[in-house]
C-alpha cells in the first residue's frame, strides 16, 4: 500500500491506518484476528488509547509476535508530570512492548489545558524525559478544539496532531490542515466516518484522501471493514461532482444534529455532562453496550439535572439544538440500558 511521511516524525505510514476503539466489541480471539488481518493487508499503524477500555490489551496481545511490522500509537492522560509517567508505563505494559512509536496527549480540551501542558515542570517535561529514555519515540497530541490544535501545531513541541476530519466536520480544512503542512506536523484524521454517521466508505475515505498530508484513522471492528477500506485505497478513489453533491446533501441533513465534541458547551452550571449526552448514540455504536453502561452510566444520568436554561446553546459554534439532543440521547441510553439488563 502507498505510504506517506507522517510529518517530522519521519514515520512512513500507510495511506490509511487503523483506529482502536471498536476493537473492544468482538471477543478477544476475534479481535486478534481482525488486527492480524489489518497487518496482513499492509496496515502499519494502529492507533488506540489507554482510555479505550481494553483496546490496548487486545492490540498488544495481537501484535506481540509481529511487533516489527507495526507502529503502535496510543494516547494517554496529560494532567501532570506524574500522570504522564504513569500513563506511559501502563500503556507499555498493556501493549506488551518496551517502546511506543507515537505517544499522544489525549484530548487537550481548551487553551487553558494547553497552557497546563506546557507549563514548566509539568506534563511536557515528563514526555520529553520519556523521549530521551526511549520509552516513546515520537510525541503528538489529540484535541477536538481547533484553536488548541493550531496552538499545538505552531508550538514546535509536537510531531503529530490528531483532529476530527470528515466531510461533515470539515473545520480542519479552514486553516489547520495547511498549518500542519507548513509546520511539518503529521495530521491524523480521526472520525473519518463521523462516529458512524457516514455509512458510505467510498465517500468517507475518498474525501479525506483528497488531502495529501492527512491520514484517515477509521475505527475497525470487523475484518471486512478494513478489507473494504484497503481495497478502496489501493484501487484509487476519484470523486466526481455527483459525489461532492451527495456529500453536501448528507452534510446538510446531519450538520445541525452532529456533535463535533469541541467542548465549547462545557462546563454546564448544573453539572450536566453535555459532551457525553450529545454523543451517546455514537458511543453505543463504537463501544460494547455493557461497557457504555458501566463506564458512562452515572454521567449519563446527569441529564436529569438539566433545567433547560439554554446557556450551552449560546456557546455552541455549530448552533446545535443541544437541549433536544440531551433529551433524545438520554432516552436512547435508558432504552439501551433497559434492553441490556
Amino acid at each position: 500500500m502507498e505510504k506517506i511521511r507522517l510529518g517530522k516524525s519521519g514515520l512512513n505510514v500507510t495511506r490509511v491506518v487503523m483506529g482502536g476503539i471498536p476493537i473492544q466489541r468482538p471477543s478477544m480471539d476475534d479481535a486478534k484476528k481482525v488486527i492480524n488481518r489489518a497487518l496482513d493487508l499492509g496496515i502499519n499503524l494502529i492507533d488506540t488509547s489507554i482510555g479505550y477500555g481494553d483496546s490496548e490489551i487486545r492490540i498488544g496481545e495481537a501484535v506481540k509476535d509481529r511487533r516489527d511490522e507495526v507502529y503502535l500509537a496510543t494516547k494517554g492522560r496529560w494532567q501532570s508530570k506524574e500522570i504522564v509517567k504513569e500513563s506511559i508505563d501502563a500503556s507499555l505494559k498493556r501493549l506488551q512492548t518496551d517502546y511506543i512509536d507515537l505517544w499522544q496527549m489525549h484530548n487537550i480540551r481548551d487553551p487553558e489545558a494547553f497552557q497546563q501542558v506546557i507549563a514548566p515542570g509539568g506534563s511536557m517535561e515528563a514526555a520529553k524525559e520519556a523521549l530521551e529514555s526511549g520509552k516513546i519515540h515520537h510525541l503528538g497530541f489529540s484535541t477536538h478544539h481547533e484553536g488548541v490544535a493550531m496552538m499545538g501545531v505552531e508550538s514546535g513541541l509536537f510531531e503529530t496532531v490528531q483532529f476530527p476530519f470528515n466531510f461533515i466536520a470539515r473545520e480542519a480544512n479552514n486553516r489547520l490542515i495547511q498549518c500542519a503542512k507548513d509546520n511539518d506536523v503529521g495530521f491524523i484524521g480521526m472520525k473519518p466516518f463521523a462516529g458512524g454517521n457516514i455509512t458510505d466508505a467510498r465517500l468517507a475515505i475518498g474525501y479525506v484522501l483528497q488531502f495529501d498530508n492527512v491520514v484517515p484513522d477509521p475505527g475497525i471492528e470487523r475484518a471486512e471493514e478494513i478489507e473494504q477500506i484497503v481495497e478502496l485505497v489501493e484501487s484509487g478513489i476519484e470523486l466526481q461532482q455527483e459525489d461532492q453533491d451527495l456529500m453536501d446533501k448528507i452534510k446538510e441533513e446531519l450538520g445541525n444534529r452532529f456533535c463535533r465534541q469541541c467542548m465549547y458547551c462545557m462546563p454546564c452550571p448544573q453539572g450536566v455532562e453535555i459532551w457525553l449526552l450529545t454523543y451517546m448514540k455514537n458511543l453505543f455504536r463504537l463501544w460494547p453496550k455493557q461497557k457504555v453502561i458501566d463506564v458512562f452510566g452515572d454521567r449519563a444520568n446527569t441529564a436529569e439535572l438539566c433545567i433547560q436554561c439554554g446557556e450551552c446553546e449560546t456557546r455552541c459554534p455549530y448552533d446545535l439544538p443541544i437541549r433536544e439532543l440531551i433529551q433524545e440521547n438520554y432516552e436512547y441510553y435508558n432504552e439501551m440500558a433497559k434492553n441490556q439488563g
